[in-house]
């Protein structure tokens, strides 16, 4: 399992990254990304924070990649906060897409397949077509859900992502222990998504552009 969505207690997730990383590896996971929730007010913070639990990959089998997930922010400042973010050692960018379950400002989405800095648009509930091609144009993948509620719209964000061509991946926006998952398991998520078990493995493998060589 490869997992770029995660998050610890430097936001509002209920381990510390050191918990959080083990239960991962216990899991199978291969990789992990702990992108905690930013604005401008705490981004500094969480990676100054989060880049310490870096130490674990020379204890553990298992890349621990530090990021953020910029979350409720203007659409306009999302550039700037994407580009501050990678310029204090961000190694993955997400960016909290307009869920059904949150009240996202709209234009979100728009704002963030437009940024060859943003990574992953997490949960984009009712992503326009145009909106999933600038995805595919800016190599911005688009997320399906493994987290209750948002979940609700995979089957939607799936067969726009593949109509339009953009790149797909599962991720589980886990905030507690039980959140983690298998492979397996993400499979089925995938699946679930509408999309057939062969385009379930494609998706599931599109992660690996996240490890490190």
């Amino acid at each position: 399992m490869i997992d770029m969505h995660t998050h610890s207690i430097f936001s509002d997730g209920e381990l510390i990254p050191s918990e959080l990383v083990r239960r991962a590896v216990v899991k199978g996971y291969r990789a992990i990304g702990i992108t905690d929730h930013v604005d401008f007010s705490n981004v500094e913070h969480v990676l100054k924070n989060v880049s310490k639990a870096k130490y674990l990959e020379d204890e553990l089998d298992i890349q621990v990649v530090v990021g953020v997930e910029i979350t409720h922010v203007p659409p306009r400042k999302i550039a700037p906060l994407a580009k501050k973010a990678k310029d204090l050692g961000a190694e993955i960018i997400v960016v909290h897409g307009e869920t059904i379950s949150e009240p996202v400002m709209p234009g979100t989405n728009a704002a963030s397949v437009e940024l060859s800095d943003v990574d992953i648009l997490a949960h984009p509930g009712f992503i326009t077509l145009e909106e999933a091609e600038n995805a595919r144009e800016n190599d911005v993948c688009l997320e399906i859900t493994a987290r209750n509620g948002h979940n609700r719209t995979n089957g939607h964000v799936a067969n726009t992502g593949m109509e339009a061509g953009a790149t797909l991946v599962v991720d589980t926006d886990a905030h507690s222990p039980d959140n983690l998952i298998t492979r397996d398991y993400a499979k089925l998520i995938a699946m679930g998504a509408g999309l057939s078990e062969r385009q379930a493995n494609a998706v599931l493998d599109n992660s690996l552009r996240f490890l490190k060589s």
